[in-house]
């Protein structure tokens, strides 16, 4: 299978060689500095990223089929752009970063057995992106919580969500992923469904909709962002 060098090697060696500069301020030594985190920090308020109403315990009461959700702001700021850098220029160093961002965002107290399920990203775009966006997140913040990373969903080769229609999304999510064959769900865990941006909302809860029926009895969705 031949190296791909051009979004793997070389953004790596960028990495290494050029200092970092804030994506908030523009200044050097880091891609995403404290004082612009806190500043996100100190503004935060838990939106409903489906009817986007305020919701402050994550359990919205105009939402009840879903489970509680935890996201870290609005996709048109700060966060947005450093989802962009991360995932399309393969800045790897603002997985860190996010990973902290959504750490404050979840609740200070997860519940015992708690797992990581970061929504599978498409092997074509791991290829030409260079990392597994959702995954290498879900691992920075498996070390900060101490909660262990699980691959419980497979992401099906045939669905292309980039630069699908609104209609395509909600038409491809129910198929879009499947249960890992390896993977027994134990009731008593509670699993937290991690994915960078809800758009439509279609694939989270396709991925809720499996877990459940594989046998989850507790979910959470924790989130980067959201569109309006």
């Amino acid at each position: 299978m031949p190296i791909i060098v051009k979004n793997t090697t070389f953004p790596n060696l960028l990495d290494l060689l050029s200092p970092h500069s804030c994506r908030g301020c523009g200044r050097l030594g880091e891609p995403f500095c404290k004082c612009c985190k806190n500043n996100i920090l100190k503004s935060h308020q838990n939106i409903c990223s489906n009817c986007k109403k305020s919701n402050p315990t994550g359990l919205c009461l105009n939402c009840k089929n879903l489970p509680p959700i935890y996201v870290v702001s609005n996709r048109n700021g700060i966060v947005g752009s450093l989802i962009h850098d991360y995932k399309y220029h393969s800045v790897r160093a603002l997985a860190r970063p996010l990973a902290e961002l959504l750490d404050i965002s979840l609740p200070k107290t997860l519940p015992r057995n708690s797992i990581l399920v970061p929504l599978p990203t498409a092997t074509n775009h791991i290829r030409s992106r260079g990392l597994d966006h959702t995954y290498l997140i879900a691992k920075r913040l498996s070390k900060i919580r101490h909660i262990p990373v699980k691959r419980i969903l497979l992401r099906n080769k045939n669905i292309v969500q980039v630069g699908a229609t609104r209609k395509q999304r909600l038409l491809q999510a129910p198929s879009a992923y499947t249960l890992n064959s390896k993977t027994a769900l134990n009731p008593n865990s509670t699993y937290i469904l991690l994915d960078d941006v809800w758009t439509t909302g279609a694939s989270i809860k396709a991925a809720v909709n499996i877990l459940r029926r594989a046998g989850a009895q507790k979910t959470i969705i924790a989130l980067l962002a959201y569109s309006d």
